[in-house]
């Protein structure tokens, strides 16, 4: 099969998860016997025009011109491209600013959509922005021939909201083999001794409450706080708990074997986030060894199910900081090791990708 990818900035890997997904599945269906084309940003850091066997095509990318609009350019133009291109799958990634231009994708090519989370959920959004992404997840919804979702809370959604099966097939992640406690003393941690939250710094997230409940805890075991917090939100945070010596932003660390070993020899780890969709965060704490501590939401709980605890509020927080030693929780990480190792298994996700592509060419024929 000929297969494009489009909706993110490219590959290999500098910016989040869906060019984490991109590079991965990408590369494995190559090894696979398909034909891969990635559309880049022309802004990316690889300017090659093929990588480990996918072809690269870099379409020019305005956004680090005139900002977010920018991304709606890209993506026309990654579309306009794929008009001159003879694709038999074009997988999207998202739909928040490529969706306005579903009526001139191109009609001989199958258009499968990954339908991310409900970006239009985020509080960081004024009222006018989540109404439009309503309406781009509508477009979406309308114009793509297949529909894929990475959770089994964003599968029911689209059911339930828009009539549409959906095919589900969950993000993966790597197990993490051989940690090194040696990252930490960058830091000045102790093993287990420490609390941790990666997050981006919003209020979706569950920060605030994360940290209300950290300051009202009565230990004294550091809490780091990862993410960027240069924002508004992230200066609102600092200035609220600058009081609070427990409490560290450390700002955002992109080094994946340093996050690794910070999730390893944490305490407790936090996962507040309440919008949609299978987070590779949270599966990279699983594939860490990490004992969890997720906001009790129906994604965080379709992946972890009971080998995790659930907070909804500051004082459950607070409770679970004062009574809760990883030590306590063997069984727990072991269990989510297995469904790293099982479900969230790249290998295996790769395989469910090729299957579904099998599975709508062989549709029209039938």
């Amino acid at each position: 099969m000929k297969i494009a990818i489009i909706g993110t900035r490219g590959i290999p890997n500098h910016y989040g998860g869906f060019e984490q997904f991109a590079e991965y599945v990408s590369v494995g269906l190559v090894q696979k016997g398909h034909e891969v084309i990635v559309y880049n940003s022309h802004t990316h850091p690889f300017q090659g025009n093929e990588f480990k066997g996918v072809r690269i095509i870099h379409c020019k990318d305005p956004e680090d011109k005139i900002g977010t609009a920018g991304q709606f350019v890209y993506d026309l133009n990654c579309i306009l491209d794929a008009r001159k291109r003879d694709f038999d799958i074009i997988l999207q990634l998202g739909y928040t600013s490529s969706s306005i231009w579903s009526r001139i994708f191109p009609k001989k090519a199958i258009l499968t959509t990954n339908m991310d989370g409900l970006e239009w959920k985020r509080t960081k959004y004024s009222k006018k922005v989540q109404k439009f992404l309503q309406y781009a997840e509508s477009l979406a919804i309308k114009h793509s021939d297949h529909l894929i979702s990475d959770s089994i809370g964003i599968q029911n959604y689209i059911q339930e909201k828009y009539a549409k099966s959906s095919t589900y097939i969950p993000y993966g992640a790597h197990v993490f083999e051989n940690p090194n406690p040696k990252s930490l003393r960058e830091y000045s941690l102790r093993e287990y001794e420490y609390d941790l939250l990666i997050a981006r710094l919003e209020p979706e997230n569950s920060i605030e409450t994360i940290l209300d409940g950290v300051s009202q805890s009565s230990g004294s075991r550091p809490f780091l706080v990862i993410g960027k917090h240069e924002t508004k939100f992230g200066e609102y945070l600092k200035h609220k708990f600058k009081s609070q010596s427990k409490i560290q932003f450390l700002g955002g660390i992109y080094n994946q074997e340093v996050l690794n070993n910070l999730r390893f020899y944490s305490n407790l780890y936090f996962h507040g986030h309440t919008v949609g969709g299978t987070n590779p965060s949270l599966l990279e704490a699983m594939a860490s060894s990490a004992l969890i501590c997720a906001h009790d939401n129906i994604f965080n709980k379709a992946i972890l199910g009971d080998d995790a605890l659930y907070f909804q509020s500051t004082e459950n927080v607070k409770e679970i900081l004062n009574n809760s030693k990883k030590d306590q929780f063997t069984l727990v990480l072991v269990n989510n090791i297995d469904k790293v190792r099982e479900i969230y298994n790249w290998d295996k996700i790769i395989n469910d990708y090729q299957d579904h592509f099998v599975h709508i060419m062989n549709s029209l024929v039938e």
